[in-house]
């Protein structure tokens, strides 16, 4: 029997894929699942329940730590964001598990790997953009592409008629993805856009109600643009931001909730909770503030932009990626220091920021006398940089002479 390597979840779409690849195309069906920090008991009865559906062999590999130093971190020195509100906890998460799965794919010499993503959303592109790259020679199998099911109430029938225990029901549909970055919703009352999610929804942050009266200080600090240290004490990448995943839920940080265009063209509603990494991004920015120059800064923030619709498109294993990553390490040499924060009930302060690489001069910045700054140079300056449009002016009503005879 042929193979066919699943990105399996042990959710309603992937519980009743893997029945369905056997039904349909006779495959022996190999399981995969990543660890990417689902969260206590997600994993949980994974391989028993896949083997109970018709896998025959389960594959469940912790990527936490790879997910954190190789995908989180080089995003974070990015500072990509997508529509300027995503941190994009379940795009970055893609190209890991997707590659994941290949390689195990590659191993079990199988024809083909499959996923549950719908014909509607992004993480399809994102599956298949990994697979292309790296195993051209693998047939991709999109099951929401191709059969007969046409809804989440029709994946639920399925479910029943072959007696397939799954975690979502009729009553509540919305999908739900986490791993350490983030959690997203979608679906279900989310999907009008005039209606409040339920509080009772948020697993990871508290409202602004319920936060502490008190604000919490943190400090976090970075070596060469990566997090290193919290509150002083070294941390291992996924204890870090573990801990920063706490303190900003427990202060109310890190919920967001939009309305996104998907890279298929229509508009999609989500909500989304990313505390730790809405700190990272945060504190990050404000060292960056100190230890890179103006220009670079600048021309940083439009290639944040590009990385961000690269990660959000599925496209972390293009040329292109690869050639800004060199650019944006480069820019991080000096992000070295310490960052300071004030959490109060979903607010972000900073208290303080210091470098050994600041840029930052006293006594240059000072409103007070100084000897370093002739005041004077600003004239000619003005006078030089404002020439354009001095010389415009001049000849405005010149132009209008001659045009109007």
């Amino acid at each position: 029997m042929p193979k066919v390597v699943l990105a399996y979840s042990g959710g309603l779409d992937t519980s009743i894929i893997v029945r369905w690849l056997k039904e349909e195309y006779g495959y022996d069906v190999i399981a995969f699942a990543a660890d990417v920090g689902q969260g206590p008991g997600e994993l949980d009865g994974l391989e028993e329940k896949a083997l109970a559906t018709g896998a025959s062999k389960v594959y469940i590999q912790d990527l936490r730590k790879e997910f954190v130093e190789d995908f989180i971190y080089p995003m974070l020195q990015s500072g990509a964001y997508y529509e300027k509100t995503y941190l994009m906890g379940t795009a970055i998460a893609r190209p890991l598990i997707a590659r994941a799965m290949v390689q195990v794919a590659l191993r079990e010499n199988a024809v083909a790997v499959a996923h549950g993503s719908t014909g509607k959303g992004n993480d399809q592109v994102r599956f298949e953009l990994t697979a292309k790259a790296l195993a051209p020679q693998l047939k991709i199998i999109a099951p929401w592409r191709i059969w007969d099911i046409r809804s989440r109430m029709d994946a639920l029938e399925y479910a029943k008629r072959y007696n397939i225990p799954v975690p979502v029901t009729a009553e509540k549909p919305y999908s739900m993805d986490r791993n350490l970055w983030h959690i997203s919703y979608e679906g279900g009352i989310l999907e009008d856009p005039a209606k409040a999610p339920l509080e009772e929804m948020f697993l990871l942050t508290c409202s602004p109600e319920q936060a502490p009266d008190k604000p919490a200080e943190v400090e976090i600090s970075f070596e060469k643009g990566v997090p290193s240290a919290l509150n002083g004490t070294p941390m291992d990448p996924v204890a870090l931001l573990e801990s920063l995943n706490k303190i900003a839920g427990e202060n109310a940080v890190g919920r967001v909730d939009i309305v996104e265009n998907r890279l298929v063209g229509m508009k999609s509603r989500g909500v989304y909770e990313t505390p730790g990494g809405t700190l990272l991004y945060f504190a990050h920015r404000e060292l960056e503030q100190l230890t890179i120059d103006r220009e670079t800064m600048h021309f940083k923030e439009a290639v944040g932009i590009k990385y961000g619709e690269i990660i959000y498109y599925g496209l972390w294993y293009s040329p292109l990626r690869k050639s800004l990553d060199a650019f944006i390490k480069s820019t991080q040499e000096k992000v070295t220091g310490d960052v300071k924060l004030k959490l109060y009930k979903g607010n972000i302060d900073v208290l303080s920021k210091r470098s050994p690489y600041s840029l930052y001069h006293p006594g240059l910045a000072t409103f007070e006398e100084d000897e370093l700054y002739d005041q004077k140079d600003a004239g000619g300056f003005i006078n030089l940089f404002g020439l354009p449009l001095q010389v415009e002016g001049m000849l405005r009503d010149t132009w209008k002479n001659e045009v109007e005879g």
